[in-house]
Order: C-alpha cells, then structure tokens, then sequence
C-alpha cells in the first residue's frame, strides 16, 4: 500500500510542471476585469462610470460622502460668479478621483442632476485644478444650495480658470460622471 501511494506522489510531481504551465496561461489569457470597490453605506452621491478600474455596483463606482472623504480631502478659498466674496470650498480633487478610480478615458462627461452635462478633456484634470466640494465654508452642501457636490476650480489662482469655458464646467447639483474612451 506505501508503494502506490508513494508512486502517485511521484507521479504527481512528474505531472506539477505541466498543471502550473497550464495555470500560468489561463492567468494570461483570462480577462482584464475591474477591481472591487466596497460598497456605499450611506446614500450615493456620485455616480463614477466608464474606463475605470475600480467598481461596485455593475460596472459602475457608486460612492457615498464618507468614500470620497476616504481618498482625501482638499481646500482652497476663491470667488465665484454665484457667490459673495471669497469661499472656502472642500471636497476631493477630480485629479485624485480619477487617479483612486484608475480612470482610463480621453473625455469626462460630467452630468447634473437636472441633466446638464458637459465634457471635459482628461488632459485638462489636473492637480491643482477642479475640486469635488461637498462643503462650503464648512457647511455641507445640499441639492438646494449646488450640492451635493459642486465642481469648482480656483478661479482666483490662475487667469486660464477665469474663462466662459471652465465657467460652464463649473457644475453643480453633479452626480454623475461617464469616463470616455
């Protein structure tokens, strides 16, 4: 009886290479698929679809406040054409979401809730640049005041955001943004 059993563990190891270069091509040949993201827990207040690499919900990154404040929060004070004086704006940045998310895409479009969209280049979302604010002034921010979140650039720090064009990216009430190849 220990002569075949050891004769089936020689024959296994015999066999080993082969199972683990057969293993190693099904690695290769099997499909790219996106990363899990965990689920929300509180309520979604941005929709991330398209070329990403981290998802949760079919394909989609589906994100609460408390997601979003997990890949790091940002500030900065400007002036806007829809507010009195100097803010402070808090949020995430769009260069940091898209790099979390492991967006691919050539083109962001960016949409609100009442429908409006816009695209913007992927060039263009830079450090520095737009930021995801979900508060003002410390104070979150509701749909009634441009909330949940608004995409704000720091208007003040560079004339090239001073522009009809950055303006009319500027949106508020955004929920949803569908990266594009």
């Amino acid at each position: 009886m220990m002569d075949g059993a050891l004769a089936a563990f020689l024959r296994f190891f015999r066999i080993l290479p082969l199972l683990m270069a057969l293993a190693g091509l099904w690695l290769v040949a099997a499909p790219a698929r996106a990363e899990d993201l965990h689920p929300p827990t509180g309520d979604v207040v941005l929709i991330v679809s398209g070329a990403i690499g981290l998802t949760n919900v079919a394909g989609e990154a589906h994100l609460d406040r408390a997601m979003l404040e997990e890949i790091g929060l940002e500030q900065f004070a400007t002036t806007t054409l829809w507010t009195d004086g100097p803010q402070v704006f808090e949020g995430v940045s769009l260069h940091r979401l898209m790099e979390h998310l492991r967006a691919q895409g050539h083109t962001l479009r960016v949409e609100a809730l009442n429908d409006y969209e816009i695209e913007i280049p992927a060039s263009e979302v830079e450090k520095g640049g737009p930021l995801l604010a979900m508060r003002v002034n410390g104070v979150s921010l509701s749909p009634r005041d441009k909330g949940p979140i608004w995409m704000v650039f720091p208007y003040d720090s560079d004339a090239r955001f001073r522009t009809d064009l950055t303006y009319a990216r500027s949106v508020w009430q955004l929920g949803r943004i569908e990266i594009l190849p």
